[in-house]
């Protein structure tokens, strides 16, 4: 997905990632990397051309032999491997260029080789490597160039001066500085796609969860009256069939709500970017909420009105109210519970209580309703209070932020 989100935006943005054709290192795992050869044809292809130019424009060095020829494609070949071995490509290249210098054949595109070698070396990160292969090609150059040129062919050479050794230093640097910022850069990609993934990985972790907590708090609330009217119906089947109708009948309202709620949770995972076939449910579903509960055997007061939120807002509000009441159901003796919601200064105040006592009996729940509700509380920067009270009832409170333009 998010790498076809990456080709919608542009070859620009794309390449802001990475170049075409480069694989990130970690997203290619132990594969070895495929042998150049087409770039490796074409410079093989450049140098002994070019080479040929050289050995007209300069007569006074040896001539081009099969020999010469050899030495240049070998130096080629090698580059075939500067991915793989990249340490043992460059210091090949380099010493099979000073062998061809040291016979004195003419100067010309064999230090290109050396210079793909070395750079291929720089980008992956063996630095100190390249910088060995390319002072020891200066290195031999000078020593050649300087003191030896009496000693090997061509006969009757001149020796170089120090301005063009500089020379040859200055571009030994250029390349080495190029092949720097390319390896600078590289990591930046490598780093950037990191993040990326990491982010992609955080987001797919939160809507994993958030889904987990929608399917908790829609199957747990349903879930926990129909057990109750199980039980109520079987208990009633035989000496009271009217009211054993009438559970059943709840439950058959509850479970077709519960498979209503979860086909839309589904629905948003099949089709991300389409919008609910139905809206979210909030805080003016409360009327429904309070009659479920009373299919339930529970009896639920509300005070105070719900101001007007968010969809996200709204929807946690419900779900904290709807939570607490399942925890009622499931684990209170109380048959009566009270809703109060409050809004002013900026938050809204939800208020749940009963009056206990906890009777410690297991109705079937994951044991995780109050951590979801803490969790779409502290998703909207509010908090969650629950716990016993003095008198022996449970208490829950939440208090989510509001804007400006909503506490009214």
């Amino acid at each position: 997905m998010d790498e076809q989100r990456v080709r919608e935006r542009g070859p620009a943005r794309w390449w802001h990632h990475g170049p075409p054709g480069w694989e990130d290192p970690a997203t290619t795992g132990t594969r070895r990397p495929r042998l150049p050869w087409r770039t490796t044809v074409l410079l093989t292809v450049l140098v002994l051309v070019g080479s040929n130019f050289a050995a007209h424009a300069q007569t006074h060095r040896e001539h081009l032999d099969p020999f010469a020829r050899l030495l240049l494609l070998a130096t080629c070949a090698l580059l075939l491997w500067r991915h793989r071995h990249p340490v043992p490509v460059a210091f090949g290249t380099a010493a099979l260029a000073l062998v061809y210098l040291g016979a004195g054949y003419p100067y010309g595109p064999v230090f290109a080789a050396v210079a793909v070698a070395c750079f291929s070396t720089v980008v992956a990160g063996h630095r100190r490597a390249a910088w060995a292969a390319l002072g020891m090609l200066w290195a031999g150059h000078l020593l050649i160039s300087l003191w030896l040129y009496r000693l090997l062919p061509p006969p009757g050479d001149t020796g170089a001066n120090l301005g063009q050794e500089m020379i040859v230093a200055t571009w030994v640097l250029i390349i080495v500085s190029v092949a720097e910022l390319v390896r600078l850069r590289r990591e930046q990609w490598a780093r950037e796609r990191a993040d990326r993934a990491q982010a992609a990985r955080l987001r797919a972790d939160a809507e994993r969860l958030r889904i987990a907590r929608e399917l908790h708090d829609v199957l747990a609330h349903s879930i926990s009256v129909i057990n109750v009217q199980a039980g109520m119906g079987l208990a009633l089947l035989d000496s009271d069939p009217e009211q054993a109708r009438s559970a059943l009948t709840t439950i058959k309202a509850a479970s077709k709500e519960a498979l209503g709620e979860v086909r839309q949770v589904l629905d948003t995972l099949r089709a991300p970017g389409n919008a609910p076939r139905a809206p979210a449910p909030g805080l003016g579903r409360l009327p429904e909420l309070v009659e479920q509960a009373a299919g339930a055997g529970l009896t639920v007061d509300v005070t105070g009105q719900p101001p007007h939120l968010p969809p996200g807002a709204d929807l946690a509000a419900f779900r904290i109210v709807q939570e607490a009441l399942t925890n009622v159901v499931r684990h209170s003796g109380s048959r009566h519970a009270r809703v109060r919601l409050e809004h002013g200064g900026r938050k809204l105040r939800l208020r749940i209580d009963d009056d206990g006592p906890a009777t410690g009996a297991d109705a079937g729940g994951s044991g995780n309703g109050l951590a979801g509700m803490r969790e779409r509380a502290a998703a909207l920067g509010g908090t969650i209070e629950a716990g016993p009270r003095a008198d022996g009832g449970f208490r829950v409170l939440a208090v989510l932020p509001l804007d400006d333009r909503e506490d009214r």
